[in-house]
């Protein structure tokens, strides 16, 4: 049940606006996590939010079967410093369901020593259902801090008959060093999309690996990464899409570099079915000069056309 006495303090406040958009406590069902540890939980008539199962930490949603038009939040947040969070956390979506699941996970550290959560994420996801999930991770220090900001998130995916699922993957700022990897099994006619957007600057480091298996007839992904990476930041992003029916598969990936940034995209796909349709592509380049020069001509300066300019990329 809901906890109506918690106070948020500000940065509480501050990291859950970043990657929830959350500027108090949400209606619905809803799990807050901070510092490794719950801060406040409800579930209402058609979302059960419990602890899991197996003993490990982390939480279990249930869904019911026909649950529309409803919103869970499940984000972590961590205010200090020399923490690492583990967590396990499985989304049981029932049959021909609509739902929006808000996750992400924020961090400020304000101390010398590392923060650091890994998330385990597994959907299991009903026949005939559609779930958008948007998972954001932001990054911030305090004054003087030193310490690293690291999150490893992990993501598997088992998509029953006719089930969809779109997934907004999205690094903010801030993330010292992230190994992201995501898994997924789809049955006949089944959707998968997943849009990735990352930035990352000065010494961060981002890598993501994805691995997903069209096993069912009529199955199909969608991978777009859009990434922008600065300074002396490295990005590694190796997709594998893997066609073993009658399937569709298409890759994407566009980077932006600026400094001496470093960005290796390795998209690679595999047919074991002469019916697989799959495709990849990827671009990494700096941004065109004549892009500058117009909004340049409208008012702006070169480096807020700049900032523009990565902002519709990112959006």
């Amino acid at each position: 049940m809901a906890n109506n006495d918690v106070k948020l303090e500000k940065v509480d406040q501050d990291l859950l606006d970043a990657i929830a958009d959350l500027h108090a406590l949400p209606t619905g069902a809803y799990n807050i996590r901070k510092d490794g540890e719950l801060l406040v939980r409800n579930s209402d008539a058609n979302i059960n939010i419990i602890a899991n199962s197996k003993g490990k930490p982390g939480i279990e949603i249930h869904i019911a079967d026909g649950t529309k038009n409803e919103v869970c939040h499940i984000p972590v947040i961590i205010t200090k410093t020399g923490i690492t969070d583990v967590v396990s956390n499985d989304f049981y979506i029932g049959k021909n369901c609509n739902i929006t699941i808000i996750a992400g996970c924020g961090i400020h550290n304000s101390g010398s020593q590392k923060s650091q959560h890994d998330g385990v994420h597994t959907f299991y996801v009903g026949e005939g259902s559609s779930v958008k999930y948007i998972e954001k991770h932001y990054g911030s220090k305090g004054d003087g801090a030193t310490g690293e900001v690291v999150m490893n998130p992990q993501t598997r995916v088992e998509l029953s008959c006719g089930a969809s699922l779109s997934m907004e993957m999205i690094q903010i700022s801030g993330i010292d060093n992230t190994v992201r990897d995501t898994s997924a099994v789809l049955a006949a006619e089944s959707k998968l999309v997943i849009e990735e957007r990352l930035l990352t600057e000065g010494q961060q480091i981002a890598k993501s690996n994805v691995e997903i298996n069209l096993d069912g007839k009529d199955s199909s992904v969608q991978i777009i990464s859009r990434s922008v990476a600065k300074d002396n930041s490295i990005q590694i992003f190796q997709p594998l899409v893997v066609g073993k029916s009658e399937c569709r598969g298409h890759v994407q990936c566009d980077s932006i570099l600026m400094g001496q940034a470093s960005v290796k995209s390795v998209p690679a796909i595999e047919a074991q079915n002469p019916d697989a349709q799959l495709f990849h592509e990827a671009a990494i380049g700096k941004i065109a000069g004549d892009q500058i020069i117009k909004l340049m001509t409208l008012g702006l300066s070169e480096q807020e056309a700049e900032e523009q300019i990565l902002k519709d990329f990112l959006s």
